[in-house]
């Protein structure tokens, strides 16, 4: 006797609100987080000066993940929930 198997499931969608969006960027904190795929670095660098030279950033905090299939370690998401006021998270390939 062949059996058919559903593997798809219901699953409960929950509402999302999105972060307000920033007055300006002029003398906030930004994290950057790469996630560590290739040139992720090039992109970030030149994303970094032009928030600072353009933006009026006052400070990037920059941190990288392991690997791209890891999460971000807890301690990386709290320094950066505590310190930035947005947060960036780049790819790249």
């Amino acid at each position: 006797m062949t059996r058919l198997l559903d593997p798809t499931s219901q699953v409960e969608r929950k509402s999302l609100d999105f972060a307000p969006r920033l007055e300006s960027l002029a003398g906030t904190t930004i994290g950057l987080l790469d996630i560590n795929k290739a040139k992720g670095e090039f992109f970030l660098d030149r994303l970094e000066e032009v928030l600072v030279q353009q933006y009026g950033v006052k400070e990037v905090l920059r941190r990288r993940k392991v690997t791209p299939g890891r999460t971000v370690p807890v301690e990386v998401k709290q320094e950066l929930l505590e310190r930035c006021d947005a947060v960036i998270e780049a790819l790249s390939d």
